[in-house]
């Protein structure tokens, strides 16, 4: 199914976030913190308990943190969501999606938002490497988390929806699972929402690949760290949200995902939100519809399991 949403954002939103359009940058991209959805549900945050700084793993040698959201227990339902927040593979944070944690922790879901090694710090494969390591920890503490393992969603925006991608079509692949810790645990997830993600790194030149992979990185590899190139009938449940005039991560990178996925025989679903740029949700309004789109989603694809 693809939706088409009309939605036109006020021009002013960009201006208040300190930019006079929207950022043409890759590496860029992540200094768009979204401040607007951290804005909309500060009034509900006491509802909402939040862990901040959990260590759930090592990377290169260091400790790895994530922020928890728990929800009321009046309204907790045993789905757990991971966060994986977006900047280029070179900055942002895992703060950059508390809006969600919040406002999906509203509503039941126990959200983990988690950090990941940037290019600064390490090339590829450690990125992915992190998110399963993340994902292994939710599985392995779901009964303190109050979550069941076999319903883990995986959620991530820019950077962090093609991370999202690829836990979701690499799953049991030994070369991304690296050793941060949780081995042995599955890194398998039950379904995957990811906001305007790039699917196909081997095809144009990403402004974050030379720092993503070093230089001179092979077809190959750039083919391997392609969720096209993962695209089968054993893909989980995917949801895709994009914007139509998304300057940074093309349209089309969404859409070639989606055919491939439906063509695989996948559940798959793609909002195409009509004149919206990279980023997109931090306006609150438009933040506020995506929650509920991911809400209704995962109702019916992991919650109605």
């Amino acid at each position: 199914m693809i939706c088409l949403h009309p939605y036109r954002e006020r021009p002013e939103a960009w201006r208040r976030m300190g930019f006079r359009r929207p950022p043409r940058g890759w590496a860029r991209l992540s200094r768009i913190p979204h401040q607007g959805l951290e804005t909309m549900t500060a009034a509900i945050q006491d509802r909402v308990t939040t862990r901040e700084g959990v260590i759930f793993g090592t990377g290169g040698g260091r400790e790895l943190r994530c922020d928890i959201y728990e929800p009321p227990a009046a309204v907790k339902n045993g789905i757990g969501v991971l966060l994986i927040h977006g900047g280029g593979w070179s900055s942002g944070d895992r703060s950059q999606l508390k809006g969600y944690g919040v406002l999906l922790g509203r509503r039941g879901y126990t959200c983990i938002a988690s950090e990941y090694r940037l290019t600064g710090e390490a090339l590829w494969p450690a990125q992915i490497e992190d998110v399963k390591c993340a994902i292994r920890y939710a599985r392995a503490n779901a009964k303190d988390l109050g979550i069941d393992p076999d319903r883990l969603v995986i959620s991530g925006n820019s950077a962090g929806g093609h991370l999202s991608l690829m836990a979701g079509g690499a799953m049991g692949v030994a070369g991304f699972e690296g050793d941060g810790g949780n081995a042995g645990v599955s890194s398998d997830v039950a379904a995957v929402i990811s906001f305007y993600p790039p699917t196909g790194l081997e095809r144009r030149s990403w402004g974050g690949l030379p720092a993503l992979f070093g230089e001179g990185a092979t077809q190959e590899t750039l083919k391997g760290a392609s969720p096209l190139s993962y695209a089968s009938i054993a893909f989980p449940p995917t949801l895709l949200i994009q914007g139509n005039k998304d300057e940074v991560v093309p349209e089309g990178e969404a859409t070639r995902m989606y055919e491939a996925l439906n063509a695989a025989g996948v559940p798959v679903e793609m909002h195409m939100f009509a004149a919206q740029p990279h980023g997109f949700d931090a306006d609150p309004k438009l933040g506020r519809q995506c929650a509920e789109i991911m809400l209704s989603f995962m109702d019916r694809f992991v919650l109605g399991r």
